[in-house]
């Protein structure tokens, strides 16, 4: 996601790097090609020249030359005017209503009827009320089929209507069901088309009108870029949106829309869609989007995966043992059936910071049953480190596991770095770069890792 852009502006702050200090000059320089970067990731013109501004005028700011590295000053004024032009803070979505009624907007092909099943995922796990899916798109012959099949992939029950053709009666019957089964949530899949149009308005506006909804939710297809921020920008003028769902960023998503679609209509982006699978959505968060364009991972989705996937009192105990950086291999096999259930391996090490500078790596099935298999051939005492993988010990473990004695030395190898990274951590965090610690001494290390 955003690899373009984050390379060049990896490439800007590498640039700023090589300078002493911070001048009008370099920084002029630097600000030019961040301006370029945006434009070719195809951020509104307007966002991009006042964003670049803004960057320019904190850059010069006294308070910022006070810092101890330019690369550090440049990286944190265009951190921070990143966040505050996506929205400073998460915007929770407004369920307070008996039942609370959601109306999702958009075009054809951005994802709304699978984002309406997503987010009854969503509100059904994290905050535990019961979710009524209604068919209101009339115009896709295969969505109301398409719904009912997702429905029963979460539990959640569907309304339609069938065979009728008027999506405002469906609405209004859908509403009247929801409150005699006492549902909490109602969510309505709307119509979209190829291209905004006079009925497809009117036909929003009339469901709006019967439902009363408490948010109305425009999904945008982020790989449509720029184009994505402009049809929000006509869906809020007809039907007044109170914020969108950005869907796709998992594939190759340019970064106009994440970037552009707050600061253009004025309404928070609230949702991301971040696979195919039902789970793959969580609440954007300005910090986590900012710190993956600028490739520093994405630490705040990160723990909100671990939380859900480890149990509580391990995940302390581990904690504490990566803090003092003295987990062991016998830790490493027990942690590895969580870390299992928070993804695939890639997608997790994408989140890390300094993760971009190790390029192209995956983890898949087979290779964690070697590593398990390498580890499970391990003496007790190997596996905690009371006793140094000498070669004979490692050309014992290796037949042991039925893998080759280079699969060995590549486990002990990135083992090793992984704990030298995490010793690093707490001096990180005290140059105070943001709370994740410095970009350049994380890359120092994860790019010498090599996993294959």
């Amino acid at each position: 996601m955003f690899d373009a852009l984050t390379g060049k502006l990896q490439n800007v702050v590498s640039f700023i790097g090589g300078k002493k200090t911070l001048t009008e000059e370099n920084i002029s320089d630097a600000v030019r090609e961040v301006r370029l970067a945006l434009l070719e990731a195809d951020v509104n013109y307007s966002v991009a020249s006042s964003f670049v501004k803004r960057i320019k005028e904190k850059a010069l700011g006294e308070e910022v030359l006070k810092s101890v590295k330019p690369q550090e000053q440049f990286i944190k004024v265009v951190h921070d005017a990143l966040i505050e032009l996506m929205g400073s803070d998460e915007v929770l979505l407004n369920i307070e209503g008996r039942p609370s009624t959601i109306m999702l907007c958009g075009l054809q092909g951005s994802g709304k009827t699978t984002h309406a099943a997503k987010l009854a995922s969503f509100i059904k796990k994290n905050h535990d009320k019961r979710v009524l899916l209604v068919a209101c798109d009339l115009q896709r012959p295969a969505a109301i089929e398409q719904l009912k099949k997702l429905g029963a992939q979460i539990d959640t029950s569907v309304f339609s209507l069938d065979g009728e053709k008027n999506a405002v009666k469906v609405a209004k019957k859908a509403l009247k069901h929801a409150n005699e089964e006492k549902f909490d949530v109602v969510i309505f899949d709307t119509a979209g088309r190829l291209h905004i149009d006079t009925d497809l308005m009117k036909e929003l506006a009339d469901i709006k009108k019967v439902i009363e909804p408490q948010e109305v939710l425009f999904v945008a297809n982020a790989t449509t870029g720029q184009d994505a921020v402009k049809t929000a920008q006509e869906f809020d003028q007809k039907v007044e949106v109170t914020g969108s769902i950005l869907t796709m960023l998992d594939g190759d998503a340019r970064a106009g829309a994440a970037i552009s679609i707050r600061e253009v209509t004025g309404k928070p982006l609230k949702f991301e869609g971040i696979g195919e699978k039902i789970e793959d959505i969580q609440i954007f968060n300005p910090k986590s989007m900012a710190d993956r364009i600028l490739g520093m991972g994405d630490v705040i989705n990160l723990v909100r995966k671990a939380e859900s996937a480890f149990d509580k009192e391990e995940g302390e105990k581990l904690e504490k043992k990566l803090k003092k950086a003295s987990f062991t291999y016998a830790d490493y096999l027990k942690q590895m059936g969580m870390i299992k259930k928070m993804g695939s391996f890639k997608s997790i090490l994408k989140m890390m910071p300094g993760a971009s500078a190790m390029g192209d790596f995956d983890l898949s099935d087979g290779e964690f049953k070697k590593m398990e298999a390498i580890i499970l051939s391990m003496t007790l005492k190997e596996r905690e480190e009371r006793v140094e993988l000498s070669p004979a010990r490692r050309r014992r473990v290796a037949k042991g596991a039925a893998v080759k004695i280079d699969d060995v030395n590549r486990l002990v190898k990135g083992f090793k770095r992984i704990k030298q990274l995490f010793k690093k951590m707490p001096n990180m965090k005290k140059k105070g770069l943001m709370k994740g610690g410095s970009m350049t001494d994380l890359q120092e290390t994860m790019g010498k890792m090599k996993w294959r």
